[in-house]
């Protein structure tokens, strides 16, 4: 037995309910662990994802968010799949500028809706709408409503996945005293899973402000391990984030944990 079995081994005793996956059940549950690396996967989950960005501005203020991101897939016909993937922020933050304190509250939602085809040949694509909701409190929302298009291509091979996700979204309605919405999101990815369903990660998610001509993009180093609670599957994971540019006095680098509730068919 390796050492790092045995302290696997050791944790789940520790913990009680939580084992690492077997022998017996690798193959599938690093399949799954692949599915979750796939953003419109035919697979049911709910993330939670808290992130932590330090160091606005002089006063290097700080800020957490945890964004609730369930993912849903339909079958909408023997040959699409519509997979309808939420972003609910919940954020609290402190000095991140020289006019903002303390606040606590929800932040804008996010919905896209892809719509893929069931069976694509070994490559992933996807395109559909993005919508933005404004649900966040005053301190946190655009006071807009948004839409665009989200689109996404994917390769996944023996354990590798890479890609990218992109979407653009204007301000159609809202608020005609605040700014409007006008933004372009990139996403581009590669992770690897092992055949024990480990999954190591790199992403950058770029965020470029078309009205302040200026980009927001944190590289994401991350890694994730597929448990079992019970006969509940969920993924534990964390990582590092370094932004590689920042929009006048964002944060410098953060940190990411994840939980992320599987409920495969």
């Amino acid at each position: 037995m390796t050492l790092s079995n045995i302290v696997r081994r050791a944790a789940a005793v520790a913990l009680g309910l939580a084992t690492p996956l077997g022998a017996q059940a690798q193959e599938s549950d690093a399949a799954l662990a692949s599915k979750l690396s796939n953003p419109v996967a035919s697979l049911t989950s709910v993330p939670f994802q808290l992130n932590h960005d330090c160091c606005f501005g002089p006063d290097e203020g700080a800020r957490q968010t945890l964004n609730i991101q369930p993912v849903i897939p339909f079958a909408v016909s023997d040959d699409w799949n519509l997979i309808v993937r939420t972003i609910i922020p919940v954020i609290h933050q402190e000095r991140t500028s020289a006019n903002n304190g303390e606040a606590t509250g929800l932040g804008d939602v996010t919905q896209s809706f892809f719509f893929s085809p069931s069976s694509s040949g070994g490559l992933t694509w996807a395109v559909g709408p993005v919508l933005l909701y404004p649900t966040g409190s005053s301190d946190f929302s655009a006071r807009k409503w948004g839409a665009g298009p989200s689109a996404l291509v994917l390769k996944q091979n023996k354990g590798w996945t890479y890609g990218v996700l992109a979407n653009h979204i204007w301000s159609v309605a809202g608020d005609e005293d605040r700014n409007d919405v006008d933004l372009t999101f990139v996403q581009p990815f590669m992770s690897w899973t092992s055949p024990r369903a480990t999954t190591v990660g790199i992403n950058t998610e770029a965020t470029y402000n078309w009205r302040t001509r200026s980009w927001t993009a944190p590289v994401n180093l991350t890694v994730s391990q597929l448990y079992k609670f019970g006969s509940q599957r969920v993924s534990l994971g964390g990582g590092v984030k370094i932004y590689a540019a920042r929009d006048g006095s964002g944060p410098a680098w953060g940190a990411r944990v994840t939980t992320t509730l599987l409920f495969p068919r």
